[in-house]
C-alpha cells in the first residue's frame, strides 16, 4: 500500500507540472493553471478508481494530490518564463509520469483483485487519461494521439511487463513496479529519441 501510494503522489506531481506547462502554453492566469494541474494528475487515477468501484476516489480520501497539484501550479506559473522550451519539457515529463501512473493503476488494480485483462486496462488508463484529458482542454492533438508514436502501446507493455514480473519473480518486492516503469518510459523515450513508430494507416485510391 506505501508503495502504491508513493507512485500516486509521483504521478500526480509530474502530471500536474506537464498540466501547467499546458496552462502555461496557452497563456492562462493562476486559476487556469491550478485548473489544468489539477484535471492532469488525478484524471487518470479518478478514472481508475471510478471504473474499479473504489469509494472514495483516492483524491477524496486524502486531499494531498490536490494540494501537490495546486502547488506545482504556482511552482509553474513563476518559473515556466525560463525555460527554453515548454513544449520539449512537457512532453518528457509526461512520459515519466505515464511510466510511473501504469505502474500505478497496475498495484491498484492488483490489490483490488480484478483479471489480469482489467489489470491491464487500469494501468493504461490510469497513465493516459491525465494526459488526454489535458490535450483536449488544450485544444491540442493529443500526445496520445501522435501518428505511430508508442504511448499507449508502451503503456501496455509496462503493465504487461510488471504482471509478468510479478509472476515470475514476486509480488511481494519492489521490482514488478521498477520494471513497469522501465518497459515504459524506455519504449516512450525510444519513440521520442529514435523515432520508434507503429505502422500507421495509409489510403490508397480505389481500384478502376
Amino acid at each position: 500500500m506505501a508503495i502504491t501510494l508513493s507512485l500516486d503522489y509521483t504521478s500526480v506531481l509530474i502530471f500536474a507540472l506537464s498540466g501547467a506547462l499546458a496552462a502555461s502554453r496557452a497563456q492562462l492566469d493562476i486559476v487556469g493553471f491550478i485548473f489544468f494541474a489539477s484535471l492532469t494528475a488525478v484524471g487518470g487515477g479518478t478514472l481508475r478508481d471510478l471504473l474499479l468501484a473504489r469509494d472514495p476516489v483516492f483524491w477524496i480520501a486524502d486531499a494531498t494530490p490536490l494540494a501537490i497539484a495546486m502547488a506545482a501550479a504556482v511552482l509553474v506559473f513563476l518559473t515556466a518564463h525560463l525555460l527554453e522550451s515548454r513544449l520539449k519539457w512537457l512532453i518528457w515529463l509526461d512520459a515519466g509520469a505515464v511510466a510511473i501512473a501504469v505502474a500505478a493503476g497496475v498495484a491498484v488494480a492488483r490489490e483490488a483483485g480484478v483479471s489480469t485483462g482489467v489489470v491491464l486496462v487500469m494501468g493504461v488508463a490510469t497513465g493516459t487519461f491525465g494526459g488526454l484529458m489535458r490535450d483536449v482542454v488544450a485544444n491540442e492533438v493529443p500526445l496520445v494521439l501522435k501518428q505511430g508514436e508508442l504511448y499507449v502501446t508502451a503503456a501496455f507493455a509496462g503493465a504487461g511487463a510488471s504482471l509478468l514480473g510479478a509472476h515470475y519473480i514476486t509480488s511481494q518486492t519492489p521490482w514488478p513496479t521498477v520494471i513497469c516503469v522501465a518497459v515504459t518510459f524506455g519504449l516512450r523515450a525510444g519513440s521520442l529519441l529514435f523515432g520508434w513508430r507503429l505502422p500507421v494507416y495509409k489510403t490508397r485510391p480505389p481500384r478502376a
